[in-house]
Order: C-alpha cells, then structure tokens, then sequence
C-alpha cells in the first residue's frame, strides 16, 4: 500500500547538495515525489512510496549527503498524492 509523507529537514542543508542527492537516493528506493529548498533555511520533502521504502528515506534524511548537518527532521502523514517522478523544485 503506498503512502505519502512529508519529511521537513533543518540544519545545514543548503549548498550541499541536500536536494540532488535526495533525488538519488528516493530514485534508488523507487519513490516518487519533490524535494524543495525553503526560505527558512530548512528543506522539504514530500515522498509517496511503500512504507518500507518511506522509512529508509526517512532515516537517510537524518544525515543526508556528507556535507550536510542535520539537525532536526520532522515527518507529517499526508493524503495519498501521485507523482511520476522524483523532482527537484528550484
């Protein structure tokens, strides 16, 4: 059963390729959704999958890529949304 969630993801997360490699890792676990930069500093990332696949991205989100510093994640349950892809939102 595929489920949408929300991951909000705060520390050091832009300039790091935080987004792009978000792409890559929800490309390799077969998610579909978007990742995005936000005005505060954080990164969102909304991600419909099976749970299984949903978990191993949220614990992924926790370090993100090397240059990264991740401080807080914060997962939300959405309504089930559709998606084709996996894409970065500039």
């Amino acid at each position: 059963m595929l489920q949408t969630i929300s991951l909000n993801i705060r520390g050091k997360v832009h300039g790091v390729f935080y987004r792009q490699s978000a792409r890559k890792k929800a490309m390799e676990l077969d998610i579909t959704g978007t990742v995005q930069n936000n005005a505060d500093g954080s990164v969102t990332i909304v991600a419909t999958g099976r749970p299984g696949q949903l978990d191993k991205l949220q614990e992924w989100s926790k370090t993100g890529p090397p240059a990264a510093h991740v401080t807080h994640v914060t997962l939300q349950q959405l309504p089930l949304q559709s998606f084709n892809s996996f894409d970065v939102i500039r």
